[in-house]
């Protein structure tokens, strides 16, 4: 008999989710089987399957540790020191529940591939590596990302180190009880503040977004809010801080180009001439855009303790530089 006592990482699902990742090769009605023969307990009493698991239940497991090995794989791995140091972590926040990080330009936020190495495992190998999560942990839940940046987007990024933390933060950005401001550097002289509401639709083909003030006329379109506001200005640019209400992917970038307002370095929306300037003088090969701020609005339930906090992560270089050197 195998007793699995439930902790925080995995409390707050139904039994029978916990049960499929925790016998990972086990066919699902092999699981139902055992649970209608009273083969599998919670609490030492008979369950249906949909009963929710909480910090300190008790699972019992009524087979032996042979054939539980056999119906268990081990997902865990993502432990590679190679990789590990190819991305480096800055912790902003963290506690049981969520952790906050300052991701580097560069990264994806999650895997693309079956093969890539995103900054959800780096940050997967430094809970592990400091002891706030366990191999063990990791077969049944593991800490995932909330809110991806792109690729080449630096800034503050949100992940769930326990099933808690990871379904009231997606609630948290779900109902939109978190601002979040974004730096970045455009071309042109932007004067005071401008809110903005447009409406987007994708270009799978070539990963691109098209803008319009009003919603297209054929193909899906969503509707985009954001507020800018400038920070620093020169005659020629201008540092905007950017308060994203709706979050889309290319939200921020399109929609600058769209306002006449292209981000520096950006090489899908942006101008080629001054991307090619900063390339020259300052090694800029991405968008100059960064997560900067976030702060928790009021809200209830296990992240209560969150509300009005405010997390901040600072430009990073060449970003820093370029400010300085445009603005004083």
């Amino acid at each position: 008999m195998k007793e699995i006592i439930i902790s925080q990482n995995e409390a707050g699902q139904r039994v029978n989710k916990f049960l499929l990742k925790y016998l990972n090769k086990a066919p699902s009605s092999f699981v139902y089987k055992m649970i209608r023969k009273k083969n599998i307990k919670l609490n030492n009493k008979k369950i249906e399957g949909n009963e929710y698991v909480y910090i300190g239940d008790t699972i019992q497991i009524y087979m032996s540790d042979e054939t539980i090995a056999n119906f268990r794989e081990d997902v865990s791995g993502t432990h590679s020191t190679s990789s590990k140091k190819k991305i480096p972590v800055e912790i902003i926040y963290l506690d049981e529940n969520i952790l906050i990080a300052d991701k580097p330009t560069g990264v994806l936020s999650q895997k693309a591939s079956k093969d890539d190495y995103s900054f959800n495992e780096a940050l997967i190998d430094y809970l592990l590596d400091s002891g706030h999560i366990t191999t063990e942990e990791l077969r049944t839940y593991r800490p995932s990302v909330c809110n991806r940046l792109d690729r080449n987007t630096s800034g503050l990024i949100l992940c769930g180190v326990s099933l808690t933390g990871s379904q009231e933060l997606s609630r948290i950005i779900r109902e939109h009880l978190l601002h979040k401001y974004y730096y970045t550097l455009v071309r042109g002289r932007l004067t005071q503040k401008l809110d903005s509401t447009c409406y987007l639709q994708k270009d799978n083909a070539k990963n691109k977004v098209r803008i319009s003030d009003h919603p297209w006329e054929q193909g899906k379109s969503e509707e985009i809010h954001s507020i800018f506001y400038p920070v620093k200005k020169n005659d020629d640019y201008t540092l905007v801080k950017v308060e994203l209400i709706t979050g889309k992917s290319h939200q921020i970038r399109a929609q600058l180009k769209h306002l006449g307002y292209p981000v520096v370095g950006d090489t899908k929306y942006g101008i080629p001439e001054v991307n090619r300037y900063f390339s020259d003088s300052y090694h800029v090969k991405h968008q100059l855009l960064h997560c900067g701020n976030i702060i928790f609005k009021e809200t209830d339930g296990p992240l209560s303790y969150l509300s009005g906090k405010e997390y901040s992560a600072f430009l990073p270089e060449p970003f820093r530089t370029i400010e300085k050197d445009l603005f004083g």
